[in-house]
């Protein structure tokens, strides 16, 4: 499968009408990214056809494959990061700037959080010392992963 930003990911269905039931009531998003608009790649599909011999091709050019490789791993990387961060904070929502104040000056017990801030508040958490990272995450990623 690839979205419309070109990011590259599996998509597994028990038959082609059952892809195009789910492509139909737009139930196929990028892992991530989110995007909806997506399209099949080609696939090599497993045929029984008995018992095949596979003959070496000489001097066949070799494909460089290590750029996919990488993006792929990274790609792995990155939501294997997003999903330990979603399992291990609190999703405050957009109340994000005020539970992060709270928690810095003592108010609340110390915890993880996660959640919704602007440029302009995550500004002022960082003016008042109060550290916060930004990590974009498609709403797709806070549901099951699959």
């Amino acid at each position: 499968m690839q979205c419309a930003q070109g990011h590259v990911f599996e998509g597994w269905f028990s038959s082609e009408d059952d892809y195009c039931t789910q492509q139909a009531g737009a139930q196929i998003h990028c892992p991530m990214c989110g995007d909806g608009n997506i399209s099949k790649r080609l696939s090599a599909p497993r045929l029984n056809l008995g018992v095949m011999t596979v003959k070496k091709a000489v001097d066949a050019p070799v494909s460089d494959s290590q750029g996919l490789d990488t993006a792929v791993a990274l790609h792995e990387q990155w939501l294997k990061a997003c999903r330990h961060l979603i399992d291990n904070t609190v999703d405050v929502g957009t109340r994000f700037a005020d539970e992060a104040r709270k928690i810095h000056y003592g108010e609340v017990a110390e915890r993880s959080i996660r959640g919704r801030a602007s440029r302009q508040e995550a500004q002022t958490l960082l003016d008042e010392g109060i550290s916060v990272i930004t990590v974009l995450m498609p709403d797709v990623l806070i549901g099951p992963l699959q």
